[in-house]
């Protein structure tokens, strides 16, 4: 009973329980939208290319902002400005759902509504993560919270796909689109439930690029937290991208349908979810550097196993190991920046590495599309497993866990 309570310990503050709440039913519909645009575009265009083109154009406008993001993070409510993006979102939703159900469309249309969503993100990650710190109430709940919303995201990466798979095969991607605009009502309901202290302006607002280049300096001038976002840059354009060659997997190597697509992805899922409150349970004084390194090699050893399989009954299990080491490096990186940054950097550093995730993920989707077009998903994904075995060998020393010392 007490690992119980451990794990759930953030559920005592009654704003994080509210946002808990919100988000878990808006992540779901926000992975059934992810994955049946995904679908819809494999589907028209039988290009494992396009998926990355389509991973592009969402991503690179959240590279191309998410430094002004940033700032506006630190100058301004992020209360308010979770409120206009989850709106803005919903709007989103609700265009693309019209777009699929009118039946006339065309891939640029797709990409375009792509790019509104990119841009909302910008402005969204960078508030959403240092707001956590406002919910609550005492500070050594805080790891536990990042952890539980790692574990939020993953409850959703295991349910939403699988939705996704069922709805798209019997009633249409559009049914997807519909249902993910109705989930934006639960987490903007739960903000308009709140009770968050008074939000106090800076003293002295400084200019966008003074506050950027801060930003900068600091993390030259904190390398503990420099290296995790050197990491997040190699893991987002070499690893993270996995996930373009999934319908590829499901419907060319295991000759499935959207069912198939969403099992592989539910599957991953699950195993993220287990990863996500493995990390939730986790004691005081863990290790979280040498707990991200060991993630990493979970990754690539699931990869390399997954690429491996013909059948999606053999690659299930695999799939779970994959999941187990997915989503845990994000996670683990934003729980050690938002403990180790200071409170008037934290929204400048969560946009840096959010620059960094956004940056390197949509080229990396474009490197994965086009190599998994020319060689095949298999060997694509086989090769990115041995990468990310010999990321975590270099990392293991420019972390300094050669040194044995404790971080956390």
């Amino acid at each position: 009973m007490k690992t119980v309570n451990n794990t759930f310990r953030a559920f005592r503050n009654r704003n994080y329980s509210l946002f808990f709440a919100g988000q878990s039913i808006s992540q779901i519909g926000t992975w059934m939208q992810r994955t049946a645009v995904i679908w819809v575009i494999y589907s028209l265009t039988h290009s494992a290319t396009m998926i990355g083109v389509a991973v592009f154009a969402q991503q690179f406008p959240s590279f191309l902002l998410s430094l002004v993001g940033g700032v506006i993070a630190d100058s301004h409510s992020r209360y308010k400005i979770l409120l206009v993006t989850q709106v803005a979102s919903m709007v989103q939703a609700i265009l693309l759902a019209a777009l699929i159900l009118s039946n006339h469309y065309v891939i640029w249309e797709i990409l375009a509504l792509g790019s509104v969503l990119g841009i909302i993100n910008a402005f969204d990650v960078p508030a959403r993560q240092p707001m956590v710190h406002e919910m609550v109430n005492d500070k050594e709940d805080l790891a536990n919270a990042i952890s539980l919303n790692s574990a939020m995201v993953n409850m959703a990466r295991l349910a939403g796909p699988a939705l996704s798979g069922l709805v798209s095969q019997r009633y249409g991607a559009g049914v997807c689109f519909v249902l993910n605009a109705v989930s934006f009502i639960a987490v903007i309901v739960s903000l308009l439930l709140m009770k968050l202290p008074e939000w106090n302006p800076p003293a002295a607002p400084k200019k966008v690029f003074s506050e950027i280049a801060e930003g900068w300096i600091y993390l030259k001038q904190t390398p503990s937290i420099s290296m995790i976002i050197y990491l997040t840059i190699c893991l987002s354009l070499l690893i993270f991208p996995y996930d373009t060659m999934e319908p590829v997997f499901a419907k060319v190597v295991f000759k499935g349908n959207a069912e198939t697509y969403g099992y592989v992805s539910g599957t991953i899922g699950l195993g993220a979810l287990i990863g996500s409150f493995l990390l939730a349970s986790a004691k005081k004084g863990t290790n979280l550097r040498a707990v991200l390194l060991l993630s990493i090699v979970t990754l690539g050893i699931g990869m390399i196993l997954f690429s491996r399989m013909h059948t999606l009954s053999a690659a299930l299990p695999f799939a779970l190991i994959l999941g187990l080491g997915s989503i845990t490096p994000m996670a683990i990186s934003i729980s050690i920046i938002q403990m180790e940054a200071a409170s008037n950097m934290r929204g400048r550093v969560m946009s840096y590495i959010a620059l960094s995730f956004f940056g390197m993920l949509p080229l990396g989707s474009l490197l994965i599309g086009t190599a998994s077009q020319k060689v095949g998903a298999p060997l694509t994904m086989l090769c990115q497993g041995i990468v990310a075995l010999t990321i975590a060998v270099i990392f293991f020393r420019l972390l300094g866990l050669n040194r044995k010392e404790k971080f956390v």
